[in-house]
C-alpha cells in the first residue's frame, strides 16, 4: 500500500512521477497547437492537409479525446492514487500511456498509409491503458464509489471506437454519435467531478469561513436528467422534449451555483473560475432550452459548454492541482494566474455572448476567441512548465 509521505526523491526531473504533470503540460502544449492549425484552417478557409480528416470533424475529435482526455487522464491518474491510497501509472508505464495518446495526435499530419487505423490503434492503447491503471487500485482498494467514472471512461473509448469505425469506412452514420457521445461523456464526468471538488474547494479556499450547502435531491437529479438530455440530443430525439429537459436542468443546476456562490470568491482567481465555468454550464442549458423558441445555433449552445465550462474548469483545476501537488501554496497563487483566467474567460465571452449579441460579426468573434484561449494556454505553460516538470519542493514523491 501507498504511502505518500514516505520517501522522498532526489531526480530532477519530476514529469513522469506522476500522472498530472505531463498530461496537464501535453494538454496545455497540445491545445496551443491544435488551436493554432484550427484557426489557420479557419481564419484563412484553407485545408491544413490533415491527411483524411476534415479540419472541423479534427478540431471536435481532438478537443473532445486529445485535449479532454489528456487532462482528464492527468487529473484521474492523481486523483485516485489519493482515493485509494494506492499508485496508479508512473514512470515508465507513464511514459508508455503517454506515447500512445500523443502519437495518436501526431497521426493526422503523417502522410503514411492506413494512417487514420494506426491513430485508431494508439488511441485505443491509450484508453486501455488509462483504463487498467485507474481500475486496478480501485479494485485492490474495494473502492467501488470510483466505478460510475470507470465506466464513463469505457463509454469514451467505446463512442472513440464509433468515431473511428466511420473514419475508416467500416460503417456509416456514427460519426455524430462519436462526437457527441463522447463530448456528453466528458460533461457527464465534469459534472460529477464539479460537485465532488468545487464546493471542496470554496471551503478550503475561504479557510472554512464559509460552507456551500448541497441538497441530496440535487445530486440524485442532476445526472439522470443529463444522461436522459444527453441521449436525446445524440439520437436527435423530439426537439421540444430535448428543450424541456434542457429548462430542468437549467433550474436544477442554478439552484446548486446558488448554493455554493458567495461573494468572498471574487478576492480568489483559484475560486471563481470554478464558479464561472459552472455558469457556461448552466447558460448553455438555459440556450438550449430558449432555442425550441427562438433560432439560436446550436454551436453557441455547445461551445457554452465546451469553452466556458469545460475551458474554463478544466483550466481552473490544472492551475490548482499543479500548485497543490508540487509542494506550493495555493492560498497565494502567483499573480499571472488572473490573466491566464481573463484570458480563457475572454475567449469563453466572445465565442458565446458576443455573437448573441452582434451576430453579424460571428467570424470575427470566433478568430477573437481562438486568439485568447491560445493566449491564456500559453501563459499557463510559461509559468507552469517549470513547476510541472521539477520536483516538489518539500522534497516529498509525486
Amino acid at each position: 500500500m501507498l504511502n505518500i509521505d514516505e520517501a522522498r526523491t532526489s531526480q530532477r526531473i519530476a514529469l513522469f512521477n506522476s500522472g498530472f504533470r505531463i498530461f496537464f503540460l501535453a494538454a496545455a502544449l497540445f491545445s496551443v497547437l491544435s488551436m493554432l492549425v484550427w484557426l489557420f484552417s479557419y481564419s484563412l478557409k484553407l485545408d491544413p492537409g490533415l491527411n483524411g480528416f476534415a479540419s472541423l470533424t479534427w478540431h471536435a475529435h481532438e478537443m473532445i479525446y486529445g485535449y479532454s482526455m489528456a487532462v482528464i487522464s492527468g487529473f484521474l491518474l492523481t486523483a485516485v492514487t489519493n482515493w485509494t491510497n494506492r499508485k496508479t501509472l508512473t514512470g515508465k508505464l507513464l511514459l508508455l500511456v503517454f506515447v500512445f495518446w500523443l502519437l495518436a495526435r501526431i497521426m493526422p499530419f503523417v502522410a503514411v498509409q492506413n494512417n487514420v487505423e494506426w491513430m485508431f490503434l494508439f488511441d485505443t492503447l491509450f484508453f486501455i491503458m488509462l483504463i487498467t491503471g485507474i481500475s486496478r487500485p480501485v479494485i485492490k482498494s474495494r473502492n467501488w464509489l470510483q466505478l460510475p467514472i470507470i465506466l464513463l471512461l469505457i463509454g469514451l473509448m467505446l463512442t472513440n471506437s464509433l468515431f473511428y469505425a466511420e473514419q475508416m469506412q467500416v460503417v456509416n452514420g456514427v460519426t455524430r454519435i462519436g462526437l457527441y457521445g463522447g463530448f456528453y461523456l466528458v460533461l457527464t464526468l465534469v459534472l460529477i467531478m464539479a460537485r465532488r471538488v468545487i464546493p471542496f474547494f470554496i471551503e478550503k479556499g475561504l479557510d472554512n469561513s464559509y460552507a456551500p450547502r448541497n441538497y441530496l435531491w440535487l445530486d440524485q437529479a442532476i445526472i439522470p436528467f443529463f444522461v436522459l438530455y444527453a441521449t436525446s440530443e445524440v439520437v436527435r430525439f423530439n426537439p421540444l422534449v430535448i428543450s424541456v429537459l434542457a429548462a430542468i436542468l437549467f433550474v436544477l443546476n442554478l439552484v446548486r451555483l446558488y448554493q455554493w456562490y458567495t461573494t468572498a470568491i471574487w478576492k480568489k482567481p483559484l475560486l471563481w473560475i470554478l464558479i464561472v465555468s459552472y455558469f457556461f454550464i448552466t447558460l448553455a442549458f438555459a440556450l438550449k432550452a430558449v432555442s425550441y423558441l427562438i433560432p439560436l445555433s446550436d454551436f453557441i449552445v455547445l461551445h457554452s459548454f465546451a469553452v466556458g465550462g469545460v475551458g474554463l474548469l478544466t483550466v481552473g483545476m490544472m492551475a490548482r492541482v499543479a500548485l497543490g501537488h508540487t509542494g506550493r501554496n495555493v492560498f497565494e497563487p502567483p499573480a499571472i494566474l488572473l490573466w491566464i483566467f481573463v484570458s480563457i474567460g475572454l475567449a469563453s465571452v466572445l465565442r458565446i455572448v458576443f455573437p448573441l449579441l452582434l451576430p453579424g460579426y460571428y467570424e470575427q468573434w470566433v478568430i477573437l476567441s481562438q486568439f485568447f484561449w491560445i493566449t491564456a494556454f500559453s501563459l499557463f505553460i510559461f509559468h507552469y512548465a517549470a513547476i510541472l516538470i521539477n520536483p516538489r519542493l518539500d522534497g516529498r514523491p509525486g
